[in-house]
Parts: structure tokens; C-alpha cells; sequence
């Protein structure tokens, strides 16, 4: 494949690093700043990548080298390229590598570049972050879980993965039922209309909801199956950017309830066993938390994290 690539690269894999116009100066603290062209994502293709090396410093980059990798798997040539002459402050470089694209699959990912640039006392990284395909149209579209069942038929129940759910009634007694609005942190959520005992929210796993509006932070409803249930929420906005954010909530019964700084919303108690209604005196329990978003800009998407003890039924963008 090396050989594929370097005969596609013919006379552009001599070294291409020819200083460009000054740049504004980066930040004091970050003098030396890495960008990424964008890439095309239409595969299968062997395309063309420029990484921009910038010094935004008072001193030149001397014995500059610069590396490039893409997704895993995806085949980088070179995989990376030296430098010849220094780079004076206030002026940049650029450096050419080629990346073998794989046909586009179905459905949204997020594609993931990174550049390093190392030089005598130093290194800064930059990466860029592309999407692919479109999200899912609201958060029901995701649902993959059982988490609520009739105390009737627990059977269809698997919340925590041994075949365990809340009960439908138990949650109806402290006023959550299905369709019916639940409030905390700002927000007015709706507990899934769907039928006890069919699937009703989503254990994260990188799933893209649309989830266009404005607002100052999305919150979350949701419990966790596990006592690590903490990750990391990416909004991408409509302007092609993306903030992110960490979110988490407690296990439904065995953790603290303020764990990872999420807030009690209900409390049900007992829960329904594989063979029937059980556990009573126990509290299983329903979690709010929130990440912040930029409330100047529009939200397109969220990118739930990917934690499978992490399990959701509803979010909501909150002023």
C-alpha cells in the first residue's frame, strides 16, 4: 500500500514546505499554531492534506519536523516530513501529505485529523474534527432500551443488563408517566410516551441527535447502569463549529445520589425483577445534568457520549 501511495504522489512527495505570507501573531502562551486543511471525505481516494505551521513567536523554528495521521486505519504518506530551512517569527509553512479515504459508510461519524509539528525546545498538535452523513432525527429515533416495564410483564425489561427495570407503576406514583412533562434544571422534559415493556431511551453510544435551537446549556434526563456512567457531549453548531461538554449521572440505586454533580429528579421504589415486582424499600432513581453551549450561536447536533452505563430519556436545550 506504501508503494501505491507513493506512486500516486509522484513528484508531490518531494518536500513541500514553502514559507507564506505573515500571519497574525497566535496567543502569547501558544506561539506556534498547527492547522489542517480540510479533507475530502468522498472516498474511496487517495487525496491531498496541507498542514499549516505557523510562528507566532519571537524566536525561529529550527529543525522543524511535522507528522500526519488520520482515523485508524486510514493509510497517511509520508507519514511525516522534515522541514529544511527555519521558520522565522510571524511567518508560516506548509507541508503536503497524502491520505488514502475509504468509501463513506452510511449513516454520521465524526472523522478526526491531528497534526504535530516538533522543532528544536518544542511541539504544538492541532487537529480538526470533520462530519459525515446526517444525525437522527430526534432522540425516540435512538431508542435501543427496555428500561421500564408493567409490573405484569417485567420480562421485556433489561435496564442494567441482568434483565432489571423500573416499574411502570412504581414511577407513576411519584408522577412520571408516559408522555407526562418532568421538570429540573430549567428545563421541562417529557418522559417517552412509549408502552411499558418497549424500548424507551438510549445507552450512549456516540449517537447523533438533531437538536437545532438556541439555548445556554442541553440538559440531560436519564439514570446510569453502572457506577462510571460519565462522559463527553459534542454540540456541533450551524456554523460548522463545536463545543463539548462532560455529563454523568449515578447508578439508579447503589451511588450516591449527587455523584458526578447530577441532581435527583424522582425516586420509585423497588424495581421489577425478571420474575416479577421486587426490591421494595429500595429507591431506583431518575438523574438530571446539563452541559453548557455557546448561547450565541444556533445548535445543530449532539453527539452523545459513548459510555454504555449511561442511559437517557429525554434532552432538552434550556435557556
Amino acid at each position: 500500500m506504501r508503494a501505491a501511495l507513493r506512486a500516486m504522489a509522484g513528484a508531490a512527495a518531494i518536500l513541500l514546505a514553502l514559507p507564506l505570507a505573515t500571519n497574525s501573531a497566535a496567543a502569547a502562551d501558544d506561539p506556534v499554531t498547527v492547522s489542517i486543511s480540510e479533507v475530502d471525505l468522498n472516498g474511496p481516494a487517495i487525496v491531498p492534506v496541507t498542514v499549516t505551521v505557523t510562528n507566532g513567536g519571537t524566536t525561529k523554528l529550527s529543525r522543524l519536523s511535522v507528522t500526519f495521521t488520520g482515523p485508524v486505519g486510514w493509510s497517511v504518506y509520508p507519514e511525516s516530513r522534515t522541514v529544511r530551512d527555519a521558520v522565522r517569527p510571524g511567518q508560516s509553512v506548509q507541508v503536503s501529505f497524502d491520505i488514502r479515504v475509504p468509501e463513506r459508510l452510511p449513516g454520521f461519524t465524526l472523522r478526526t485529523f491531528t497534526a504535530t509539528a516538533s522543532y528544536t525546545g518544542g511541539s504544538a498538535t492541532g487537529t480538526r474534527v470533520q462530519r459525515s452523513g446526517e444525525p437522527l432525527p430526534d432522540l425516540a429515533a435512538a431508542y435501543n432500551n427496555v428500561g421500564v416495564t408493567d409490573e405484569s410483564n417485567p420480562t421485556p425489561g433489561n435496564f442494567d443488563g441482568d434483565g432489571n427495570s423500573f416499574s411502570a407503576q412504581k414511577l407513576a406514583d411519584v408522577g412520571v408517566t408516559p408522555g407526562g412533562s418532568v421538570s429540573a434544571l430549567g428545563a421541562t422534559f417529557t418522559w417517552p410516551s412509549a408502552a411499558a415493556g418497549t424500548k424507551n431511551n438510549v445507552i450512549a453510544g456516540g449517537q447523533a441527535i438533531a437538536l437545532p435551537g438556541q439555548g445556554s446549556k442541553i440538559a440531560f434526563l436519564g439514570s446510569a447502569a453502572g457506577l462510571a456512567a460519565v462522559g463527553t457531549a459534542t454540540v456541533w453548531y450551524t456554523d460548522g463549529t463545536s463545543s463539548s461538554g462532560t455529563f454523568g449521572f449515578p447508578n439508579w440505586s447503589f451511588q450516591d445520589a449527587t455523584a458526578h454533580g447530577a441532581t435527583l429528579v424522582a425516586s420509585s421504589d423497588g424495581r421489577n425483577r425478571p420474575d416479577g415486582y421486587g426490591n421494595a424499600g429500595i429507591a431506583y432513581r431518575i438523574f438530571a445534568h446539563s452541559i453548557p453551549v455557546d448561547p450565541a450561536k444556533t445548535v445543530d447536533l449532539v453527539v452523545l457520549p459513548s459510555n454504555g452505563s449511561i442511559h437517557i430519556f429525554d434532552l432538552e436545550l434550556i435557556p
